[in-house]
C-alpha cells in the first residue's frame, strides 16, 4: 500500500481504479477516462493533487537563495501573490525538479514540488542552502492539501462552491495567486484550460471536494490529467526532462534567465551547451498510436519521444519527442511503432489551449 491523500477514501467511495503514482495511491479514472477528459475542455473537472508537496521558504536570505536556486529569474516576482514556472537544476545543467514558486514578500515564498522528486527536492534545497551559508527556513507542508479545478466554468463553479471567494480571487490574472482565509487560490493548471489550484488545509480538503461536486464540479482522474497536459504542450517531470536532461533541450529555454550577474546552479554548464537537441511535437499521420521511448527517424539523425498518447481533443495521435536541433516545424519524420515506420508531422508543442485545437 503506497500513502495516501487526505482525499483517498473519497475517491474509493466514488469507485475510482487505484493505482500507484510515485508512491501515492491515486485515482487514474473513476470511469471513462475519455469522458473525464473531454469534461475538463468542455466544462469544470477536478484532480486531488495532494500528492505533490508545497514547501515554504523564508527568512531574510530567501530571495538571494532562491536566485541561485533556480534558474528562472525570482526577481521578476514583486507583485504579492505572483507565480514564476522554473526549473531547479544541478551543476550540469540536469533538471533536479521543475516547480512553481509564489512570491508574497522578499521573505516570504511558497514552492510547489512534484510528488516524485519532493523528498530529493527538500534534501536538495537544504543542501544548497547549507552551501550557501544562506539565512533561510525551508519548511515541508505536508498539512497542505491541493485541489485543481480546470475547465473553461472552472471558476465560476468554484466561486459557487465557496462563498466569498470570488472577491478575493476574480481579479487573478494567469500565475497570480490570493490567501482568502485558510486557503490559497491560485490561478494556475496543468491542462490547458481556465482554473484555479486550491492549496488547503488538510482537514478540510474533503469538505471542499464534496462543495466543488455539489457546484457540478466532476472528479476526474490523473489518466485525463496526463492526456490534458500533454494536448496542451507541458512537461511532465521523469518523462519529457530529468536530472540527464537540461532545459534547453527540453522545451524549456524560456524558462531560464541568462541576465548578466545571474549565477544560478547550472548556468555554466547551459551557456556550454551544444543546442545540439530540442524537444518538438509530433502529430501521427498514420493509424497508431504513438507512446514514449520509440524511435524517430529524420534526415537530421535519430531522436525518441519522450511522452506520447491519443489525443481525444484532436481525435489523433501526439508525442513530444527530443530530435536534432536542424529539424524544423512542418518536418516530417518516421517513429518505430512496433518495427513499422510510420509518418508524423513536426509540430509545436502545444496542440490544444483553451479547448482550441492549435495543431
Amino acid at each position: 500500500m503506497g500513502k495516501q491523500t487526505p482525499l483517498f477514501d473519497l475517491h474509493v467511495a466514488a469507485g475510482a481504479k487505484i493505482v500507484d503514482f510515485a508512491g501515492w495511491d491515486m485515482p487514474i479514472h473513476y470511469g471513462s477516462q475519455l469522458e473525464e477528459h473531454h469534461q475538463v475542455r468542455r466544462d469544470a473537472g477536478m484532480f486531488d493533487v495532494s500528492h505533490m508537496l508545497p514547501v515554504d521558504v523564508s527568512g531574510a536570505g530567501a530571495q538571494a537563495f532562491l536566485s541561485k536556486l533556480l534558474a528562472n529569474n525570482i526577481g521578476k516576482l514583486t507583485l504579492p501573490g505572483k507565480a514564476l514556472y522554473s526549473c531547479m537544476l544541478q551543476d550540469d545543467g540536469g533538471v533536479v525538479d521543475d516547480l512553481i514558486t509564489y512570491f508574497f514578500a522578499p521573505d516570504d515564498y511558497r514552492i510547489v514540488v512534484n510528488a516524485g522528486t519532493a523528498d530529493k527536492d527538500i534534501a536538495w534545497m537544504r543542501t544548497q542552502a547549507a552551501k550557501m551559508g544562506a539565512n533561510v527556513t525551508i519548511e515541508s507542508r505536508r498539512d497542505l492539501a491541493m485541489i485543481a479545478v480546470q475547465g473553461p466554468n472552472a471558476r465560476a463553479k468554484a466561486w459557487a462552491a465557496l462563498p466569498g471567494s470570488q472577491a478575493a480571487s476574480e481579479g487573478l490574472k494567469p500565475f497570480q495567486a490570493a490567501k482568502w482565509n485558510d486557503l490559497m487560490i491560485c490561478r494556475t493548471g496543468y491542462t490547458g484550460e481556465d482554473g484555479f489550484e486550491l492549496i488547503v488545509p488538510a482537514q478540510r480538503a474533503a469538505e471542499i471536494w464534496k462543495a466543488l461536486e455539489a457546484a457540478g464540479v466532476k472528479p476526474i482522474g490523473l489518466g485525463a490529467r496526463d492526456t490534458l497536459r500533454l494536448e496542451a504542450g507541458m512537461n511532465l517531470y521523469g518523462s519529457d526532462m530529468d536530472e540527464t536532461k537540461n532545459p534547453l533541450e527540453s522545451g524549456l529555454a524560456w524558462t531560464v534567465d541568462f541576465t548578466e550577474g545571474r549565477n544560478f546552479i547550472g548556468r555554466a554548464a547551459l551557456e556550454a551547451y551544444d543546442r545540439s537537441k530540442q524537444l518538438v511535437g509530433l502529430l501521427l499521420e498514420d493509424r497508431g498510436v504513438l507512446r514514449g521511448h520509440m524511435r524517430v527517424v529524420t534526415p537530421h539523425g535519430e531522436g525518441e519521444t519522450t511522452s506520447g498518447s491519443f489525443a481525444p481533443s484532436m481525435n489523433a495521435s501526439i508525442a513530444f519527442a527530443r530530435v536534432p536541433a536542424a529539424v524544423q516545424l512542418g518536418d516530417t519524420v518516421a517513429v518505430d511503432i512496433r518495427g513499422k515506420l510510420l509518418k508524423a508531422r513536426v509540430t509545436k508543442l502545444s496542440f490544444v489551449r483553451n479547448g482550441k485545437v492549435l495543431s
